[in-house]
């Protein structure tokens, strides 16, 4: 029986590339900007992304929270969509450390927020109200299918932006992912953000970390963000070693993550007691639901576990699946045989 886990592509273990960089890490001290293979990713990140200055911190969810506090003041308000990741799987951490105030537009199927709700939710000058600071997009969207916004979609909410005075944050867990399956280059995904972020501990592979990137002065008050939570990291090196390879070697690959991803959404889509969009599948992330009602999600995902396919339950009739580095297409085959017997 294959042991094929589709539950997230945070499960991604570190290439053999990596752990020898990790291994042979020039280091020094991070906090003091002494650390050279830190700094050697900082520049690389920036430069992949279009932007001055990046900075190193532990996660995802961190490298959210320095760029809210670095935007941000206390009572400020910060416009994001009702199903983003921020708004969810955060902990409400822009409120409970920085006194950020979210104001949540419906994300659209495909993870936009409608430019005219955009608009409608920006304050107007009124002693009553908090003040619009931020705008917070997702790219690629996780609840909504790890589908990507594309340039022109990004340009016409800088448009909003720069017409109130706006900042744009993108959480850019996946933005690579977009990149890849738009064609285009990171820097076009991010050229309207005032800050961005993305993950190397996701699809590229790498085990711990993620990337701000943004003009130098942001990057100066993310950094002071990141001392108030802990995260100067001393001799991480170590760790942006791996980062340093998962830019260099892993995001064009993860076009074999998108294939497999829409392999898996298509035989799904002919799977009977199921039901998907796999029009919405442009990247890693599959959704789908069950329609029939004999056996719960948790139930059935026990049950896809037992035929060594993991999955997770994500409400009470909808599955999530993420394709990453370590599955190939006979693991897809396998779990669409294995779902199908379950569901037999």
């Amino acid at each position: 029986m294959r042991n094929v886990d589709l539950r997230s592509d945070t499960l991604t273990q570190p290439t053999a590339s990596m752990r020898q960089a990790m291994a042979g890490a020039e280091v020094g001290d991070d906090v003091f900007g002494e650390d050279p293979t830190v700094n050697r990713l900082e520049e690389m990140a920036a430069e992949r992304l279009g932007k001055q200055a990046a900075v190193f911190v532990a996660s995802g969810t961190m490298g959210n929270l320095v760029s809210q506090l670095a935007h941000c003041g206390r009572g400020d308000e910060m416009i994001l969509g009702n199903h983003s990741h921020t708004f969810f799987f955060e902990q409400g951490g822009s409120a409970a450390v920085g006194g950020i105030h979210p104001r949540t537009v419906p994300n659209q199927p495909d993870g936009k927020l409608a430019l005219e709700e955009i608009e409608t939710a920006i304050r107007g000058d009124n002693v009553h109200l908090p003040r619009t600071r931020l705008i917070m997009l997702e790219n690629t969207h996780n609840q909504c299918s790890g589908y990507p916004l594309d340039a022109d979609y990004m340009k016409a909410v800088g448009e909003i932006a720069r017409r109130h005075g706006l900042k744009i944050h993108v959480d850019g867990a996946r933005i690579f992912n977009a990149a890849v399956a738009l064609n285009v280059d990171a820097k076009d995904l991010a050229a309207e953000a005032d800050s961005i972020s993305f993950c190397l501990s996701k699809g590229l592979a790498a085990p711990v970390g993620s990337m701000v990137c943004g003009t130098r002065d942001f990057i100066k008050e993310a950094r002071r963000a990141r001392k108030l939570l802990g995260g100067g990291m001393r001799q991480a090196g170590v760790l942006a070693a791996a980062g340093i390879v998962a830019l260099t070697e892993m995001v064009d690959r993860l076009a074999d993550d998108h294939a497999n991803a829409k392999k898996l959404a298509e035989g799904l889509a002919n799977t009977p007691d199921i039901s998907i969009a796999p029009e919405l599948v442009k990247t890693n992330i599959v959704f789908f639901e069950i329609t029939r009602r004999e056996m719960t999600v948790a139930e059935l995902v026990n049950r896809f576990d037992e035929e060594g396919v993991r999955m997770s339950p994500s409400g009470p009739n909808r599955i999530r699946a993420v394709t990453h580095y370590h599955i190939t297409s006979e693991d897809i085959d396998y779990s669409l045989s294995a779902v199908s017997n379950v569901l037999k």
